[in-house]
């Protein structure tokens, strides 16, 4: 079995004129491990997350998907190759029905699927996020706990090899929380490598065996969970400025 990593980010640097948003940043992500990626406001992590996934282009550094440099390359071509993402601000199509948005991501993902396969896989994921039976629901008018979900099952429609959650569980009520953290859960069991931006530290805690964190655009802290978040270097820049609600 292969050690190398699959996710491998080198250096990355982001600077908008004179503000340096991310900051010689350096790590890896192996194959099917979830680590939370977390920080005060403004630390650099959404940045982080379009180096990525190609929303933004590095002003210097790489990151490699699976050894293959991708940093610089359009969103599109770094979506083929096997990385999906859900948004801060949840991002439908609102004049699609349900289906319709899950098959989106099949036919435009890394393993691409077309017509009745695309739409039978979309059925499977809309039913694992708790959409069953809604196939046909009007997107725009679903709550934003649905909505939330139908951006996953898109996102895994593409059946990536690295997925970007994006502050997925923000918003959420307690019930809603609790269920978003059992399907993240269930996630991880079928083997996908899963990044996670995320404030609340409940879920962090419950999900996420190793966190990194960023600060002012620097890492400053990578390791398990609970000595991470014990770090008063950690505590100082972070845990203090929020709460565990």
């Amino acid at each position: 079995m292969s050690s190398a990593p699959l996710l491998s980010v080198e250096k990355a640097r982001k600077a908008f004129g004179g503000l340096v948003a991310v900051n010689d940043v350096d790590f890896t992500v192996k194959q099917s491990e979830l680590i939370g990626l977390i920080g005060p406001n403004g630390s650099g992590k959404t940045t982080m997350m379009n180096l990525i996934s190609g929303a933004l282009k590095p002003t210097s550094g790489t990151i490699r998907l699976a050894g293959e440099a991708i940093s610089g390359m359009p969103a599109h071509k770094i979506s083929q190759r096997g990385v999906a993402r859900t948004f801060q601000l949840v991002r439908i199509l609102p004049s699609l029905s349900a289906v319709e948005n899950v098959i989106a991501g099949a036919v435009f993902g890394h393993v691409r699927a077309w017509g009745d396969d695309a739409y039978r896989e979309a059925e499977v994921l809309l039913e694992r996020v708790g959409l069953g039976g809604r196939g046909n629901a009007p997107t725009g008018s679903m709550t934003y706990i649905d909505q939330k979900r139908l951006e996953l099952a898109r996102a895994l429609a593409a059946e990536p090899r690295l997925l970007l959650l994006d502050e997925w569980l923000a918003g959420l009520n307690p019930t809603e929380l609790a269920e978003g953290i059992a399907l993240i859960r269930a996630l991880t069991g079928s083997g996908i490598t899963i990044v996670m931006v995320e404030h609340i530290m409940e879920a962090v805690r419950a999900l996420c065996p190793r966190v990194l964190v960023m600060n002012s655009g620097k890492l400053i802290a990578d390791g398990e969970t609970g000595t991470v978040l014990a770090d008063p270097q950690v505590i100082a820049a972070y845990l203090g400025e929020v709460s565990d609600a």
